[in-house]
């Protein structure tokens, strides 16, 4: 199975519930799908082998909306990734997996801001629901700017997924 093969389960999953969904709505496969439900903002990452890393993959993402879900092609990929030891709101990542052609849940996906907590990233989720309403033709008749600004850039380079930690997205009130 390619993520290509993935993609129109989970469109369907996520139109049933309501949202609009936008397939690589930036072209770069920054994000892989990116849906809207009002101002609600959801990510889902699609992965087909790399599920070790895919876990800290939507915690990189976390900033530009207000839960990150990943969707594994196996109930047995995505029981690992469940199982991988993770930062406090690496629970907060959904975990799917797509059984035939249905996405099943494995774990919710949950806000990354609680109510009563303060939002460490508003910026970028401003910017994708601006975004967002333009390729949504909400008015604007200017076209769609989609360089995410300072996607995981360490000075002028592109920080690997290899150096992202889960120690670096830590609980609020945990330990740093």
């Amino acid at each position: 199975m390619r993520e290509t093969e993935m993609v129109e389960p989970v469109r369907r999953h996520l139109e049933s519930l309501g949202y609009r969904v936008f397939v690589n709505p930036d072209g770069a496969d920054y994000f892989d799908v990116v849906v809207r439900r009002g101002s609600e903002v959801g990510l889902v990452e699609l992965k087909v082998a790399d599920w070790k890393t895919v876990v800290t993959q939507a915690l990189r993402r976390r900033g530009w909306g207000d839960w990150v879900a990943v969707v594994l092609p196996r109930r047995s990929l995505a029981e690992k990734a469940v199982a991988r030891r993770t930062a406090p709101r690496g629970t907060r990542v959904g975990v799917w997996y797509l059984s035939r052609d249905t996405v099943e849940i494995l774990r919710p996906a949950t806000p990354f801001v609680l109510e009563g907590e303060v939002d460490p990233f508003p910026d970028p989720k401003r910017w994708l629901l601006e975004r967002l309403a333009i390729a949504d033709g909400a008015g604007v008749a200017e076209p769609v700017t989609w360089s995410v600004p300072d996607a995981g850039r360490v000075g002028a380079r592109r920080r690997s997924s290899r150096e992202w930690r889960l120690e670096e997205f830590p609980e609020p009130g945990g330990p740093p």
